[in-house]
């Protein structure tokens, strides 16, 4: 069974920075891309931030020259650095893994969802 658990969500200043976190675990062979979605309330989820296992990276216009996207194949985890944090930033963030090939075949996942709330 594969999982994918996020971390280091939480309250921050206009401004701030966090760093997210999410860790696939289970029988994986190996993941084609992984990346950030988020939801904010009575919205649509939209792309964050995506990055493949070759390393290529795409991000939403909005947090360009904000954030960045990094992985390590390896350990099959990926990470957001979140910095000048605005108010519209505010949402559930979800990690996303794409063709993770596992014991269980060919799938995609998501994570629970971490929240990030941006506010003075």
């Amino acid at each position: 069974q594969v999982q994918l658990v996020e971390s280091g969500g939480g309250l921050v200043q206009p401004g701030g920075s966090l760093r997210l976190s999410c860790a696939a675990s289970g029988s994986i062979f190996s993941i084609n891309a992984m990346g950030w979605y988020r939801q904010a309330p009575g919205k649509q989820r939209e792309l964050v931030a995506t990055i493949t296992s070759g390393g290529s990276t795409n991000y939403a216009d909005s947090v360009k020259g904000r954030f960045t996207i990094s992985g390590n194949n390896a350990e099959h985890t990926v990470y957001l650095q979140m910095n000048s944090l605005k108010p519209e930033d505010t949402a559930v963030y979800y990690c996303n893994a794409v063709w993770v090939f596992s014991r269980n075949g060919m799938s995609d996942y998501w994570g629970q969802g971490t929240q990030v709330t941006v506010s003075s």
